[in-house]
């Protein structure tokens, strides 16, 4: 499967993906709708389709928004530097759809890596583990918990 960005894929987006994935956005904190979600899946860049993390990974930080421990697939995760706001931040882009999703911080649970992938809820979409095979995620079921 290719995963890219086009026209046809930003005109899709509402104006919240849009100010979040394209503006670098950020939604305020516990407003996401994949904040409080606990479903069995993937969740894959809203503009490409690319895989970014899985339900497996998906922790409760108490930060506000939803939290991995790893993405799926590292070259799908690009890692910038960004000074903005007055802090040293780890910036989270999607590699094909260019994505912002969030940032990275070393403060995750020690035994899973220490990473908090903090990411925007309107820069995913979810995919639901009973419909991965027919969405063409297939592959990735084995990341997932029985």
């Amino acid at each position: 499967m290719k995963y890219r960005k086009n026209e046809e894929s930003i005109a899709a987006l509402d104006a919240e993906q849009y100010r979040i994935t394209q503006q670098n956005g950020t939604e305020p904190a516990f407003t996401g709708k994949y904040n409080d979600h606990k479903e069995s899946g993937i969740y894959v860049d809203v503009v490409s389709g690319e895989p970014l993390f899985a339900s497996s990974d998906k922790f409760e930080s108490g930060s506000g928004w939803p939290s991995f421990t790893r993405p799926i697939d590292s070259s799908n995760v690009k890692e910038l530097s960004d000074a903005s706001h007055g802090m040293i931040r780890t910036e989270v882009r999607s590699s094909h759809g260019d994505s912002h999703l969030g940032h990275v911080f070393p403060d995750g649970p020690p035994e899973r890596g220490g990473q908090r992938y903090c990411i925007n809820s309107a820069s995913l979409r979810f995919v639901a583990r009973d419909d991965m095979v027919a969405e063409g995620y297939g592959e990735f079921l084995e990341l997932l918990e029985n």
